[in-house]
């Protein structure tokens, strides 16, 4: 499992901007990202390259910062990759929350930041078909 950053921003010009830029001001590098809105606000989810050093930056700026802990999931980046993923969750009972895509490849896979309902068992299932899962070194590492 990796640590997952989620902010809440006002949902106004500039808001991301400056979310991007407190980061980048403190050496952190985003390696997933992803923007749900509403009319008023927005939750900012992202994977960090350094969560300590990113919930540092932003708590410094004034951020409130959510920690959360996702799966990332080595997926076949090929049609049907994501398919074969889910199905297996599916089948186990498994809900998934939500979903988001990274930067980070490796080589022919791409990856997908998954929250679930059972982090342990999803791990264990996915694990027992092969499937890959990156560790928060894993991250800091591509």
């Amino acid at each position: 499992m990796i640590r997952q950053l989620a902010v809440f921003l006002e949902n106004k010009p500039g808001r991301l901007s400056a979310l991007a830029e407190c980061l980048s001001n403190g050496g952190v590098n985003i390696r997933a990202l992803s923007v749900a809105e509403t009319k008023d606000y927005g939750v900012i989810r992202f994977i960090p390259d350094d969560p300590v050093k990113a919930k540092e930056a932003l708590k410094a700026e004034g951020y409130a910062v959510i920690e959360t802990e996702v799966l990332a999931v080595n997926v076949p980046d090929k049609p049907g990759g994501l398919a074969s993923v889910t199905k297996l969750l599916a089948d186990a009972g498994i809900n998934i929350e939500y979903a988001y895509a990274s930067v980070i490849r490796l080589g022919e896979s791409a990856i997908v930041i998954l929250q679930v309902d059972d982090k342990e068992k999803a791990s264990q299932i996915l694990k027992n078909a092969g499937i890959r899962l990156l560790s928060q070194e894993d991250v800091k590492e591509i």
